[in-house]
């Protein structure tokens, strides 16, 4: 009865509340005549320590989908429970405040600011949210990312790899419970991308936290446990992957 079908899955992930749960989805952009229906009904369960892929080409609305459910974009209508937070009832403010801690974001574009090394990049946000001892944690996870020798660098001066490493380091400092990847590897060459996706897959597992990628890549898909495939704005397949 309490048999475990994937044994390299945490224990976490046989919670009865899902990490996400998503009914009748829908996002709409603009007004009137204008409007753009993005989103037409998502309906998306995602347990607790899974890695599910958003497989799909460029405007299947699956960059959409990742801002609706990491509380970055606000759904016109549906139910959504996110780390067991109630996105659809919350503002902005309080979309923001549910965030903090509980989910950690990777972009593709890295978005780490200029002005700031490496260790400032991280350590940042761990200060905003009031977390003690946010500098010792952000190098500890710099040094985990492979880059405990370039804490004072900047931006400038770092690969696009590296800044990737960086970018993953504040993802997941906070320990979050649920962590997004937007195209993690749009910008990187084959092996640098090969190797960021190890990592990220490495960092996540010792973390136990949900992991939600978002590509058009179908390799880097079948590696996680499950791919959803969306056309359209509606999921049209589900499945498991690795």
């Amino acid at each position: 009865m309490e048999q475990v079908t994937r044994p390299s899955q945490p224990s976490h992930a046989q919670s009865p509340e899902p990490a996400v749960l998503a009914r009748d989805l829908r996002l709409t952009l603009g007004s009137g005549g204008s409007a753009v229906e993005i989103l037409k009904g998502i309906d998306l369960t995602v347990p607790q320590g899974q890695t599910l892929a958003l497989l799909g080409p460029s405007g299947s609305g699956k960059s959409s989908l990742m801002s609706v459910l990491s509380g970055l974009e606000r759904a016109t209508s549906g139910t959504l429970s996110v780390a067991g937070q109630d996105f659809a009832g919350m503002d902005e403010d309080a979309l923001a405040r549910a965030r903090r801690g509980r989910i950690g974001v990777v972009l593709q574009a890295f978005h780490l600011l200029p002005t700031m090394t490496a260790l400032e990049n991280v350590a940042t946000p761990l200060e905003l949210a009031g977390m003690a001892q946010a500098r010792g944690r952000a190098e500890a996870e710099l040094a985990a990312v492979g880059l405990g020798h370039r804490l004072t660098h900047y931006p400038s001066q770092l690969s696009g790899g590296e800044q990737q490493r960086v970018a993953i380091a504040r993802a997941l400092a906070a320990r979050p419970s649920l962590v997004f990847a937007d195209e993690p590897t749009g910008n990187l060459d084959a092996k640098t991308g090969a190797a960021i996706v190890e990592l990220l897959f490495a960092r996540r597992a010792e973390a136990g936290a949900t992991l939600l990628i978002i590509t058009h890549d179908e390799h880097l898909a079948r590696q996680c446990e499950r791919v959803v495939t969306l056309a359209d704005g509606r999921i049209e397949s589900d499945s498991c992957g690795a």
